[in-house]
């Protein structure tokens, strides 16, 4: 347990999550340093023919979009969770993970 709390002090100390808040999308998706790397990752992913990374980028940054909408600010109001709202979220998280599963472990190839 002590081992989690030294994390997440590191996390709190580092302000990572502020950082990932105060992204700017548009200058980071017209940064060449940014955009380079990436198109050459995915354009080598699919000559690999390693869909499955793909998929896993994709939803990484559909996660990182939608973690930033007005939704998810409203998840919380007054310090209380809005069961109504969180339970669309949970159950979409739900099936990113069943599908990422199935991707990994369901299917031979």
């Amino acid at each position: 347990m002590d081992f989690l709390t030294k994390i997440v002090e590191f996390i709190h100390s580092t302000q990572v999550l502020q950082q990932f808040k105060e992204v700017d999308a548009v200058a980071l998706f017209t940064n060449p340093w940014f955009l380079v790397p990436l198109i050459c990752l995915i354009g080598y992913l699919l000559y690999k023919q390693d869909f499955k990374e793909v998929i896993v980028i994709i939803i990484g940054f559909g996660c990182w979009h939608i973690s930033g909408t007005e939704y998810m600010n409203t998840l919380i109001v007054n310090n209380e969770v809005q069961l109504a709202k969180v339970l669309p979220v949970v159950f979409g998280a739900a099936c990113v993970l069943g599908l990422i599963i199935y991707m990994y472990f369901g299917r031979s190839d």
